[in-house]
């Protein structure tokens, strides 16, 4: 038997049930969802370039597209079949894309995105290979910019360690909600220090680490657990070191950018100590065995038309929720006339007009289309009113949405928030739900009641706020909505609140009033 007569049975039992065609359609239509929502992927990455806390997108990507490349030989075993469930699971995160498209919710539309890529993976090549390669399709989902909610309990978590560290070692330490005053030097746990960023970091590389040396779900599991955890207990006595340095050193070390040198450091450190003590529980993974050629029974051949319709339907299926977002967010022509007007009126007595201060509190909000700004006193306190009125919510111009903070007069202090709670307010008969803020400028503080009107309902919930937004695009109805602030300054926080008591029950009726007449 000549050498080319024994290739030849070798070289068919290598060939792959995979067609060029069906691995086509398939790059064909990821391609597709990802067009199709280039905008919100756009802002994903925006996100990662922008923030450090998101950087670590930039990595999980090409994770993801190794880890699948990893199981090649796997994948050339299973013959594409498209999955009809699949396609229903497509169709399911675009609703859920479109709500977060009518309600703002950018996170929301992201992690739609990057689970579509999976769900039209799956409606193509079929459940087994789906399978295959789910980590790497989950692992994409960590890309995604999400945690700011973590941000108020991790620095909560942080000063109340830091604070009760610095006692158990005898160095005198006063806190006053996220501010902490030591004999020699004043520190304050702000966004920075709330290990978020840590946290992240962490768990990407914890499931990654675990997904590669683990087999059992409980270790994997386990394992991710102690990732997430881990960083929050070290940012906490990382920050009892840098406060500790600080202090022994009378604020020469630990301050300004070795603040943050250190803090790298420490995490660094913390994850190899993490991997090491994970390697001891390693499992070795087993080499695959694949039967000899002349007992693997041929794979099944794709049917090539098919995949090419599932793809059509998946890219048909992706289309139809950006041009559903797209009607439904459009907007009529504002009515003819005069322009509306937001007029509190004159307040009751003994409430009075006062002179507004250049350095007073600015309500921070994106550019309304309407805004209301004024001072008010009585025989007893002086309290701020502010209203941001948005007629047609649109991104960058809507209640809740990111906005550049209010530029400061030159020597004015920056106002820092220090503690955000829920406030129920009974005022007679009536009861409104708001946030309570309390503020901090040098030596300045400030009790802040704040809540959001839409769809003619008061509440302080963002996520009700978001919920009602989208209803009104859904039903087409007007998408008006407003902010309002009221503020007092809190030397004693209980005279501040019935100070905004108060005035809150005298002016309620006009502020609605108000409202009303620029809505109409």
């Amino acid at each position: 038997m000549n050498r080319s007569a024994m290739l030849k049975p070798m070289a068919s039992d290598l060939r792959t049930p995979w067609p060029r065609a069906a691995l086509a359609s398939l790059l064909v239509a990821l391609a597709a969802v990802m067009a199709l929502h280039a905008a919100t992927l756009a802002g994903m990455v925006g996100l990662w370039w922008r923030s450090q806390t998101y950087a670590h997108g930039f990595v999980v990507v090409p994770v993801s597209a190794w880890l699948i490349w990893r199981r090649r030989h796997v994948l050339a075993d299973l013959a594409p079949k498209p999955s009809p469930p699949a396609m229903a699971l497509l169709a399911l995160l675009g609703g859920g894309w479109l709500l977060g498209a009518l309600a703002e919710v950018p996170s929301l539309q992201q992690y739609m995105v990057v689970a579509m890529l999976g769900a039209a993976t799956a409606a193509i090549a079929g459940g087994r290979c789906a399978r295959e390669i789910a980590f790497p399709l989950a692992y994409l989902l960590l890309a995604v910019p999400f945690g700011e909610v973590l941000i108020p309990p991790l620095i909560n978590f942080t000063a109340r360690f830091t604070v009760t560290a610095l006692q158990l070692s005898g160095v005198p330490v006063l806190r006053e909600n996220n501010y902490l005053t030591l004999p020699n030097g004043n520190w304050s746990v702000v966004d920075a220090c709330s290990g978020l960023r840590y946290v992240i970091a962490s768990v990407a590389l914890g499931a990654l680490y675990a997904w590669l040396n683990y087999r059992q779900p409980v270790r994997r599991l386990l394992f991710v657990a102690v990732s997430m955890l881990l960083p929050v207990l070290a940012n906490g006595v990382r920050a009892y070191l840098i406060v500790l340095l600080g202090y022994v050193s009378d604020m020469r070390l630990a301050v300004g950018i070795d603040h943050l040198i250190y803090g790298w450091l420490f995490f660094g450190i913390v994850c190899l100590l993490l991997f090491w003590c994970g390697r001891l529980w390693r499992e070795a993974t087993p080499a695959p065995v694949r039967p000899p050629p002349s007992l693997t029974p041929p794979a099944p051949v794709a049917d090539v038309r098919q995949i090419w319709r599932a793809a059509l339907y998946c890219v048909a299926i992706t289309a139809s929720w950006p041009l559903l977002a797209t009607a439904m967010q459009a907007t009529t022509a504002p009515p003819a006339g005069a322009p509306p007007r937001l007029d509190i009126g004159d307040p009751p007595p003994p409430w009075r007009h006062v002179p507004w201060q250049a350095d007073d509190w600015r309500l921070p909000s994106a550019p309304p289309a309407l805004s209301y700004a004024a001072s008010f006193g009585d025989s007893i306190a002086q309290v701020t009113l502010q209203l941001a009125w948005y007629r047609q919510q649109r991104r960058g111009a809507e209640l809740l949405t990111a906005f550049d903070p209010v530029p400061r007069a030159p020597g004015q202090a920056a106002w820092h928030e220090s503690v955000t709670s829920s406030r129920n307010v009974t005022l007679g008969a009536r009861r409104l739900a708001v946030q309570q803020l309390e503020l901090r400028a040098g030596a300045r503080r400030l009790l802040v009641w704040r809540w959001y009107r839409q769809g003619g309902t008061d509440t302080a919930s963002p996520i009700i706020v978001k919920l009602a937004l989208a209803k009104a695009r859904l039903l087409r109805q007007p998408d008006s909505g407003a902010v309002i602030a009221i503020a007092a300054a809190s030397d004693d926080t209980a005279d501040a609140a019935a100070a905004l008591e108060r005035f809150l029950g005298a002016m309620l009726p006009a502020i609605e009033l108000g409202l009303r007449h620029a809505d109409q």
